[in-house]
């Protein structure tokens, strides 16, 4: 759509900003499109289907010679309100919306990927990615090569070669673990390979990977994006070339739409998410440092600690620590097991980045579906927790975590 229809305020007697705002003015305002009401907040359009006022206008549409929306599959006024305000906080040309987090990330790698191409992906990543790069995609031919986050010399060996598609999630879920995305950006590029960031752990606010020298960002925007635990979806995000030439023609016929509701949400959510995830960022980082003071626990995995293996390369990448915490416990699964059942605050779910706290066993919930010698290989081991951090007073959680470690 031209900037006469989508912008700031869409009266035309007030002026737009001449200057570059910063991405949080942008979360609020950008990609507004108000109807004839001039109401302050956001329409929402229900609709499936749009008319046209003549049988050219419908055939000018269907051949990109008119701005109109054509079927909500397809885009939709508010869904569209939610793609353009995310591809200005995240600096990037387009976004697609997706009905999930997995739907964009199975799209991410379908739209470009064919029978005989090769895949390099960090091994560490949440399970159903990792279905769909160890199970699904070889079904069609294409082949893959996992390494260790951050195993520089088994990135240059994996890459030596050509590839099409390099997947990374980093910060890996549950552990943390890093991936350096400019050095392994650097060495995908020399290949040919489009660079794919799963950035759903560090959200928008603490980490931009297109500025890092990726192609792609995703986003399971169930998390910090709504981050209050109402509704699903997902997002890509990249360049004009990718988003219109590979990704649209793949998600335009297969059909993993956001419905408008759903953006909507999302279109109020992108308003408070940078303070959301500042405050959850900041427990989490009080959180980490008491949690490592404790005899109770083994190890704790949170980029935000001098302790992280990778502090070094998240300091380059990252504003904060994140939300998200991987603890493991000195004792069996049944100690992790009665400690979580003791909690009287933070509640037992398999989702993160919420504004609620949040705590899940990995190996028996999220990481389930993978076998016992790849949980061990990413380090997921009986006594393995993973913690997400919400927006309670940190005093209220630092109590309830320590009655509950004191049971």
């Amino acid at each position: 759509m031209s900037k006469a229809v989508w912008g700031y305020h869409e009266h035309p007697k007030r002026r737009e900003p001449d200057w570059d705002v910063n991405p949080q003015t942008d979360a609020v305002r950008e990609g507004l499109a108000r109807s004839g009401f001039g109401e302050t907040s956001e329409a929402l359009y229900l609709n499936s289907g749009f008319t046209y006022a003549d049988s050219q206008e419908a055939v000018d549409s269907f051949t990109d010679e008119t701005d109109h929306f054509l079927y909500s599959r397809f885009h939709n006024p508010t869904v569209s309100m939610f793609e353009k305000r995310l591809a200005a906080i995240e600096g990037a040309e387009h976004c697609v919306a997706t009905g999930s987090g997995m739907a964009a990330m199975f799209a991410s790698l379908a739209c470009i990927v064919e029978s005989g191409d090769h895949i390099v992906a960090s091994a560490a990543m949440f399970s159903s990615c990792h279905v769909v790069i160890t199970e699904i995609l070889p079904k069609w031919g294409v082949t893959y090569e996992l390494v260790k986050a951050n195993d520089k010399a088994a990135w240059e060996k994996a890459l030596s070669k050509k590839a099409k598609a390099v997947f990374i999630e980093t910060p890996s879920n549950p552990l943390m673990e890093i991936t350096d995305i400019r050095f392994v950006s650097d060495l995908a590029h020399k290949v040919g390979a489009t660079v794919i960031v799963d950035n759903a752990m560090a959200s928008p606010v603490l980490q931009k990977p297109l500025e890092l020298g990726a192609d792609v960002v995703m986003y399971s925007a169930t998390k910090h994006i709504d981050g209050q635990g109402r509704v699903l979806a997902g997002a890509l995000l990249g360049s004009f070339e990718y988003i219109y030439e590979k990704l649209i023609p793949f998600t335009r016929h297969t059909g993993p739409s956001l419905s408008a509701f759903n953006a909507w949400v999302l279109v109020k959510s992108l308003e408070t998410m940078d303070l959301r995830v500042t405050r959850m960022a900041e427990n989490a980082q009080t959180i980490a440092e008491f949690l490592e003071t404790r005899k109770e626990i083994k190890s704790v995995r949170y980029p935000g600690l001098a302790s992280h293996p990778d502090h070094e390369v998240i300091k380059k990448q990252m504003k904060a620590g994140g939300t998200t915490i991987g603890i493991e416990f000195a004792g069996t699964q049944k100690d992790a097991f009665r400690f979580m059942d003791s909690l009287r605050i933070i509640d037992i779910s398999n989702n993160l980045g919420d504004s609620k706290s949040l705590i899940t066993h990995p190996a028996s919930t999220t990481h389930r579906r993978l076998s016992p010698e790849v949980q061990a290989e990413m380090g997921i081991t009986p006594s393995v927790l993973r913690l997400s951090v919400g927006l309670e007073h940190i005093d209220d959680l630092i109590k309830d975590l320590t009655q509950a470690l004191n049971s």
